[in-house]
């Protein structure tokens, strides 16, 4: 089975920059799509990017389209969620999804996603 572990979080001011990493256990991490979600207080999940096994397409928000990268490493079992131009609303806990299932097109409800990590909070101060 696939594990998820999350780091990169913290607190940043408004115009900065973070990079996230999730870095998975298990030998078929490059079968998966790989999916960053957040949530932040009082509010539900909400999608942020992902990413098809093959690196080749990958889906992002209307509200970090342009701002966020999402990429992976399949050598090293890892995928990173570049954030730059950081805002006050992109406060939250980020957590990275494995989707186990093959799909023709990349899953972007949480509730397509087999495996979670343990989430990092992220901070954006104005």
């Amino acid at each position: 089975q696939v594990q998820l572990v999350e780091s990169g979080g913290g607190l940043v001011q408004a115009g900065g920059s973070l990079r996230l990493s999730c870095a998975a256990s298990g030998r078929t991490f490059s079968s998966y799509t790989m999916g960053w979600f957040r949530q932040a207080p009082g509010k539900e999940r909400e999608f942020v990017a992902a990413i098809r096994w093959s690196g080749s397409s990958t889906v992002y928000s209307d509200s970090v389209k342009g701002r966020f990268t999402i990429s992976r490493d399949n050598a090293k079992n890892t995928v990173f969620l570049q954030m730059n131009s950081l805002k006050p609303e992109d406060t939250a806990v980020y957590y990275c999804a494995a989707d186990l299932i093959t799909r023709l097109i990349v899953a972007v409800s949480q509730y397509e996603y087999d495996v979670w990590g343990q989430g990092t909070q992220v901070t954006v101060s104005s």
